[in-house]
Parts: C-alpha cells; sequence; structure tokens
C-alpha cells in the first residue's frame, strides 16, 4: 500500500482484535512491519502482537511519541468508554493525519472536537472481518478527500466488503444489521444445535448440519439474482415440513420479535454515543 515513493505510516491505538485484524490484513498486502506501530497498555496483548507481527509497540503514546508525529494515518481501535481518555495524549501529536475510527458508536463531531481536526472516517466493522470475510460501514466527513477514502478503502478492504453510507446516523443501523449481526447468526445456529439434540441427533451431528445449512444458504443467496423472501418461498412447499416451521414461526411472530431486537440494537448504539461522546 504505497502512494508513490511515500510509504504511509500507520499507528493503531489498541491492538485488540479488530486492530490485528487489520494488521494482519496490511502485511498481508505487502505493507512492512517498520509502517506499522501500536500504542497498546497491556503488557500481554502487546507482546503477542510483536511475536505475531514484529511491528513497533509502545504502552503509551509517551513512549510513541516520535513515531505518532509521522504518522499518516492514526486508527483508533479503542472501547467506546475509554476513547476520549485516549486521545488526551495522543491528540497534540496527530493533529494532521488522517483518522479513522473502528469504536462503536462514537460520533466523528465528538472525535473531532477530542482531537482537533476533522478529516475523520468512521467504520462499523464486524467480527469475520477477523478472517477477512466481514462487512464494514463507512462515513466520512466533509474534509475527507478521494485520496483519503481510497486509503481507507486499502486499509479496511483486507477485512472484507465495504459500504460508504451517506449520513453517519446510518451506521446506527449498520451496527444494528451487520456490525451485531453474526451474534444473531450464533443465537440462531445455538437454537437449532438444540432443536437437533432434542430430535435425536448428536451435538456434534446437530452443529455440523446447522453450520453447513447456514453456509450454504448464505453462499446460494449470494449467488442468486433472487430475493431472500423468493428463495424461502421456494423452499417452503404448502403443507410440507417447512410451511410447518415457518407458520410456527409466524405466529410466535418471530420476525416482529427480530426486527425489534435489531431496533434495540441501533437505540443502543445512539445511547453510547450520548454516553461517551459528550
Amino acid at each position: 500500500m504505497t502512494t508513490g515513493t511515500h510509504n504511509p505510516l500507520i499507528a493503531f491505538i489498541g491492538g485488540g482484535n479488530m486492530a490485528s485484524a487489520l494488521i494482519g490484513g496490511l502485511v498481508q498486502q505487502g505493507v512492512s512491519p517498520e509502517q506499522l506501530t501500536v500504542i497498546e497498555p497491556f503488557d500481554a496483548t502487546r507482546a503477542a502482537l510483536l511475536e505475531r507481527f514484529g511491528i513497533r509497540a509502545a504502552a503509551d503514546a509517551v513512549a510513541a511519541a516520535p513515531t505518532l508525529a509521522h504518522a499518516d494515518l492514526v486508527i483508533w481501535a479503542v472501547k467506546p468508554q475509554v476513547f476520549r481518555e485516549a486521545t488526551e495524549p495522543v491528540a497534540p501529536h496527530v493533529r494532521s493525519a488522517l483518522h479513522l475510527s473502528v469504536a462503536a458508536g462514537i460520533a466523528t463531531d465528538s472525535i473531532a472536537r477530542w482531537l482537533g481536526t476533522g478529516r475523520i472516517v468512521r467504520a462499523m466493522p464486524n467480527m469475520p472481518a477477523l478472517i477477512g470475510q466481514g462487512i464494514s460501514g463507512l462515513f466520512a466527513r466533509a474534509q475527507v478527500s478521494t485520496v483519503d477514502r481510497a486509503q481507507i478503502e486499502r486499509v479496511m478492504g483486507s477485512t472484507g466488503e465495504l459500504l460508504w453510507v451517506q449520513e453517519e446516523g446510518q451506521l446506527d443501523a449498520v451496527t444494528a444489521l451487520s456490525g451485531s449481526g453474526p451474534a444473531y447468526v450464533f443465537f440462531f445456529l445455538e437454537a437449532m444445535v438444540q432443536a437437533g439434540q432434542a430430535m435425536g441427533l448428536s451435538t456434534e451431528q446437530s452443529q455440523r448440519l446447522a453450520l453447513a445449512t447456514f453456509r450454504g444458504a448464505a453462499e446460494l443467496a449470494l449467488r442468486s439474482d433472487e430475493s431472500p423472501a423468493t428463495l424461502r418461498q421456494r423452499v417452503t412447499s404448502k403443507g410440507g415440513t417447512t410451511h410447518a416451521a415457518i407458520a410456527s414461526m409466524q405466529q410466535a411472530q418471530v420476525p416482529e420479535h427480530f426486527i425489534a431486537a435489531m431496533k434495540a440494537a441501533e437505540q443502543r448504539a445512539r445511547e453510547l454515543a450520548a454516553e461517551f461522546g459528550a
């Protein structure tokens, strides 16, 4: 990932799972470990990053100050509740950099106020990013250039698909749909495995059947031009076994409850912004 003869320096604030996924993707793209630095206060996490990637790592912003001052891109991979605190020692060194936040719920207005710059992109990735199969919603403030967007796409593209949104508020819906979405899949998989066990299958058999069914159905939907509703109808013969299952779920208002649950996730994303973005 180069621009002319310049090799951009990328600094990560936080070295957890998402940072690790991004670092791994960048290294696979050919980015030199020398171009990457991480500020991570936990010794074990920092040691693991050093061992796995050979990148520079520091325990705090004071130790990393000389490097931070030359950072082209700063990636904020911290928990929402510590974001503001994390910016205080870093902000004086990185006001000329492009910033990417992967923290849930924290609005760019807050980030811009804390950092003293509006050159900020906010991303909402999801858990499959850890294996390069994720999808991330992205929002850019007006100060972000076309070149900046391209750099963000190169970085985030290593984790899977990308979707730009025009309004920042739409990221709350992205959070509810795809950010939290893997948990819904795992939740449904749990129920399918439990049902299989209740009907006499072993745990291993039930899990294998459930996982293969989810994987196959998702791949079929990706390859098909038909809507999920049409695909469902094609599997559902009137009076058959699938019809009995779907009718039972509809009678129990499963779709309505599922939509309500996702709206609860969207509302919580808004609350996070109010709670930690002041």
